[in-house]
């Protein structure tokens, strides 16, 4: 004879089943907004003249950008649109005695899901980690855009300037982000003012122009900048510092460009 299922073995199989269809529902969302966010890149390097424009320089300056310089990826629940370059760990070991002052660096396969973007307790665990001497850390260009914090296609495209002036950056300069938090100011203050995301209109529909309109352009450079820079541990306890130590320079400086994008 059959039994009838107990009421707790019902209760398990509506949890199991309610957990598949969230699972469902999420791997969904997940699939729309990684093809609406590339949809977004596709048509910023296509048609996006800033984009283009950027993208020209850096061939210019000599560096080739790959093919899949900018991603896509799942950001969790990180409060970002998007980011520049990886953070890996060099392992370097000497080569043959033969070879005097010569090392051999190789970089370790990264640690986390391809398809995330890197957490900022991953990033976190590298620097300490280097800060105790037991690595060296080295950044991989690359930009990536947090497929679900993305509001529309200007706001992707304006993300993809702003990392692009940090590939720019990098590639003209020996910059050295992770160490260096002048470096890291600087390129943050040149990123912010140049990729249009303090522009009046994104300020007034932030709400933070009601009562602030003369000068509002640096104070919001500063202030996303300051945010960035205080995202890297190294930086964090002094990032206002570094931003006014940086900021009049770098802030003046609109390379690659004649003068201010919004200008032109």
């Amino acid at each position: 004879m059959s039994s009838e299922p107990n009421g707790q073995e019902v209760d398990a199989k509506v949890i199991a089943a309610a957990k598949a269809e969230a699972k469902r529902k999420a791997d969904e969302k997940n699939a729309k907004e990684k093809e609406t966010c590339e949809e977004y890149v596709r048509n910023g390097l296509n048609r996006n003249v800033t984009v283009q424009f950027l993208y020209e320089r850096l061939l210019q300056l000599g560096c080739r950008p790959p093919e899949n310089l900018i991603r896509c990826l799942d950001c969790k629940d990180a409060p970002r649109v998007g980011g520049f370059g990886a953070v890996e760990e060099i392992d370097v070991a000497a080569t043959t005695a033969g070879e005097k002052n010569s090392h051999q660096a190789t970089i370790h396969n990264k640690k986390y899901d391809d398809s995330c973007a890197q957490t900022k307790k991953e990033i976190d665990a590298l620097i300490e980690k280097q800060r105790d001497g037991g690595a060296k850390l080295k950044l991989v260009p690359e930009i990536y855009l947090c497929q679900q914090h993305l509001r529309n296609q200007t706001h992707a495209h304006e993300a993809m300037v702003h990392e692009l002036i940090h590939a720019v950056d990098m590639c003209r300069t020996k910059m050295d982000p992770i160490k260096n938090c002048i470096h890291l100011a600087c390129t943050e203050i040149r990123a912010e003012n140049l990729s249009g995301e303090c522009h009046w209109l994104r300020e007034m529909q932030g709400g933070r122009m009601l009562t602030d309109f003369v000068g509002h352009g640096e104070k919001c450079v500063k202030r996303r900048a300051a945010l960035s820079v205080k995202a890297n541990p190294n930086c964090a306890d002094k990032a206002e510092e570094y931003i006014d130590a940086a900021f009049e320079r770098c802030y003046k400086d609109t390379f690659p460009f004649d003068r201010h994008p919004n200008l032109r």
